[in-house]
């Protein structure tokens, strides 16, 4: 059975790991192209977008998929959107392979924000310096502020804050490595994105320990296709779901 993974996180990765040696499937796995080098992976890729639903669902179409694994970013929205409309318009299964998100607990100081531009109104009265760990393109709303910012990334990003400070680093990170990048560059705030998963959630655990202030900017609203967290339940429902139709 032909399986289409939407990938480019963590989530993906491990089950791509699973689907190269299960001979019930033979799976692709797409990438978005946003990050300049992405990791080896254990499966046929293919890089770069489908044109849109009407380009994915061709795709979907020619290529006889049955199933697609939406295993891309939670804050990818308009991926999982496309994905989601493409695939019932090409009566093709559908489900998304996701992190849990995170949830405050005892100790923590969240500030719950829909969307960034929230985010840059929720941090008046917050001391700087602001870590934003936000990704490189989430970056244009805080552009006008004048704080001290520093900046984690993957990739470089296109502009930065006025005298923003960069890091160019890539998860999983530790809580010590945090607390210490955190107090060597007097964070004040940090503004993050509940993306959910372990490879990143020290910084947290950091701003708990040290006291300090989190915007966490919320998810975008999920759609209708069933939702799994680990790439051993993605694999059980693909052999369960897999032949039918939505």
């Amino acid at each position: 059975m032909r399986i289409l993974v939407l990938g480019g996180t963590t989530e993906a990765r491990q089950l791509a790991s699973l689907l190269v040696g299960d001979d019930r499937f033979q799976a692709t796995l797409s990438l978005a192209g946003r990050t300049r080098d992405p990791a080896p992976q254990p499966l046929p890729t293919r890089i770069g977008g489908f044109g849109g639903v009407a380009g994915l669902a061709d795709y979907l179409r020619a290529e006889g998929v049955r199933a697609v694994i939406d295993a891309t970013h939670p804050f990818a929205d308009q991926i999982s959107l496309n994905a989601e409309a493409a695939c019932a318009a090409a009566h093709v299964s559908l489900a998304v392979l996701t992190r849990r998100p995170w949830t405050a607990g005892a100790g923590d100081d969240w500030r719950r924000v829909p969307t960034m531009a929230a985010a840059t109104q929720a941090l008046a009265g917050l001391p700087d310096t602001v870590f934003l760990t936000v990704g490189r393109q989430e970056l244009t709303p805080f552009l006008v502020l004048d704080r001290r910012f520093l900046v984690r990334a993957v990739d470089p990003p296109d502009a930065l804050p006025v005298g923003a400070t960069l890091v160019l680093d890539r998860g999983p990170y530790t809580l010590a490595s945090e607390v210490a990048l955190m107090r060597s560059q007097g964070v004040g705030t940090l503004v993050t994105k509940n993306s959910g998963g372990d490879a990143t959630a020290a910084k947290l655990q950091a701003a708990r320990s040290l006291g300090l202030p989190v915007v966490m900017v919320d998810r975008p609203p999920a759609g209708t296709a069933p939702r799994l967290y680990t790439a051993s339940d993605a694999i059980d429902w693909l052999a369960a779901h897999g032949t039918s139709a939505v």
